[in-house]
């Protein structure tokens, strides 16, 4: 999608079965296109045996870490990230969801990058076949995330292809003007 598409009017996109309209290859699959929503992905895995309070646990760090550095997730150019739990009848399963400002293959190489340098250790260790060595070898990293990431079939936009630096700026200003205002009354 290009640049020039106005973020004024809310926009979805209805993506086919695959996640891509034209196969394009990227590092290391197939290139997911940018959306109303910009990138994202949805990674659903069985969690190993006795692992479920680690997970909520490793929740708690990641809170912890953003309040005490909230540029913490800097680098992944997040807009949002949800985790959930669940059970569907043949064990507990975890879902990430996020939704990022860079490419699929960008956004995990990063997580790779992040959780190197800051000692966080992912929450997918977790997650039955993730790779021992993910550190070390990213493109492990990369191909688990690929083999269970759920391509959505449609998305939204309320302010579509709005990078998280755009939202903030616009924020920025908004705030800028207000105080202006505030001054002149």
């Amino acid at each position: 999608m290009s640049d020039d598409v106005s973020w004024t009017r809310p926009a979805a996109l209805a993506i086919p079965r695959e996640g891509y309209f034209e196969l394009q290859r990227g590092r290391y699959g197939p290139i997911y296109p940018r959306t109303p929503a910009c990138y994202g992905f949805s990674i659903i895995a069985k969690v190993k045996p006795g692992r479920e309070e680690t997970i909520r646990a490793y929740g708690k760090q990641i809170e912890e870490a953003v309040a005490a550095n909230p540029e913490v997730l800097a680098p992944l150019r997040l807009h949002y990230l949800r985790w959930q739990l669940f059970d569907v009848g043949s064990g507990l399963h975890f879902q990430y969801q996020g939704i990022f400002d860079t490419d699929f293959d960008k956004y995990t190489e990063d997580a790779v990058m992040l959780f190197s340098q800051t000692g966080i250790t992912t929450v997918f260790t977790n997650l039955e076949g993730f790779p021992e060595d993910w550190k070390e070898n990213p493109e492990a990293f990369v191909r688990f995330v690929r083999e269970h990431q759920c391509p959505s079939f449609l998305e939204y936009g309320e302010y579509p292809y709005v990078t998280a630096d755009e939202v903030k700026k616009a924020l920025r200003l908004k705030a800028a003007f207000s105080d202006m205002l505030d001054q002149m009354q």
